[in-house]
C-alpha cells in the first residue's frame, strides 16, 4: 500500500492551491460576562396582532435505498463501512490544505513559500502516512474519489496544477495499477449514486 498511500497524499497536497472558503458569522450581544445570540424575526400584523415569522431549517427527506437483490444489499453494507472509514480522511485533508493555503497567502517571498511548503509536506506525510497504510485497496480507491468530491476537481488536475504534468502522469500510472483513474470525476447521479446516498445519511446522523 505504500505507493497508493503516496498517491493519496500527493493528491491531498495538491489542494494547497485552493482558496479558503468564507465562514458565516452570527451577531452576538455581550452583556457583562454573558454572550447572547441574537435572532432577528420577521413580523406580520393581522387583525391588530403582531405575528412573528420564524424561518425553519430545511428538512431533507432521504428515502431508503431500493435494493434490487441481496447481493446489492451486501454491496451497500460494505460500501457504507468503507465510506465511514475514508470520508473523514478526505474532509480532514481538505481542511488541512485550506489551513496551509491561508498561511501561504501571508508569505510574499518565493523562497520562504517553498520552504514552508516543504515543511508542510513533511508534516502531512508524518500525520497521514501510517493510517493510510492500513487502508485496503478498495478503501484507497474510494478515498481518491472522495477527495475529488470534497475539492470539486479531479485528482489528476490538482496534481498537475500543484506539481506539474510529469508528476501527474506518473501518479496516474500508479493509480491505474490499483484499478483507479485520477481523471475520473465524482458522479453523484450515476456511478457514485450509492456513495452519495450513504454520505447524505452519514451527514444527517442516520448512518
Amino acid at each position: 500500500m505504500t505507493k497508493l498511500s503516496l498517491l493519496i497524499l500527493s493528491t491531498a497536497l495538491a489542494l494547497i492551491s485552493m482558496s479558503a472558503s468564507g465562514q458565516r458569522v452570527q451577531p452576538i450581544l455581550e452583556t457583562d460576562s454573558l454572550l447572547i445570540n441574537l435572532h432577528y424575526l420577521r413580523s406580520e400584523i393581522r387583525d391588530g396582532d403582531t405575528i412573528a415569522h420564524v424561518l425553519l431549517d430545511e428538512v431533507r427527506i432521504i428515502p431508503p435505498w431500493n435494493f434490487q437483490n441481496r447481493r446489492e444489499e451486501r454491496r451497500y453494507g460494505r460500501l457504507a463501512h468503507n465510506v465511514k472509514v475514508t470520508l473523514p480522511y478526505a474532509r480532514l485533508a481538505a481542511e488541512k490544505m485550506l489551513e496551509i493555503n491561508n498561511e501561504m497567502a501571508k508569505i510574499k517571498d518565493d523562497r520562504e513559500r517553498r520552504r514552508y511548503l516543504r515543511s508542510a509536506e513533511r508534516e502531512l506525510f508524518a500525520e497521514f502516512e501510517d493510517p493510510l497504510r492500513r487502508l485496503t485497496f478498495t478503501q484507497g480507491r474510494l478515498l481518491i474519489k472522495l477527495i475529488d468530491r470534497e475539492t470539486g476537481d479531479t485528482s489528476y488536475n490538482l496534481i498537475r496544477e500543484y506539481k506539474g504534468g510529469v508528476p501527474a502522469f506518473f501518479w496516474q500510472g500508479i493509480a491505474r495499477l490499483f484499478g483507479a483513474n485520477l481523471k475520473d470525476e465524482y458522479d453523484p447521479d450515476q456511478d457514485d449514486k450509492m456513495v452519495e446516498h450513504i454520505i447524505q445519511l452519514i451527514d444527517m446522523g442516520l448512518l
